[in-house]
């Protein structure tokens, strides 16, 4: 496929030293580069894990128990 494309002047140049660097035509250096950027994997994260934390509180089942308990049975 052919096309027009805009690259950067700090890209070209990039591509350029590895065209001439490797001997390629620059048309396959642009090639090869896209491929790879477009298919590398990003990498491994750890799963973030949650340490809870004892407060000291007693169990709530409910939003308006804590609400009572933080505020009295009037804060609403």
């Amino acid at each position: 496929m052919r096309t027009t494309l805009t690259i950067d002047d700090d890209v070209a140049s990039l591509l350029k030293r590895e065209a001439r660097k490797s001997g390629e035509p620059f048309k396959e250096v642009v090639n090869r580069a896209l491929r790879l950027g477009l298919t590398a994997k990003p990498p491994a994260r750890k799963p973030f894990k949650v340490k809870p934390i004892n407060l000291g509180l007693p169990p709530f089942t409910k939003v308006e128990e804590l609400l009572d308990w933080l505020e009295g049975p009037e804060h609403r």
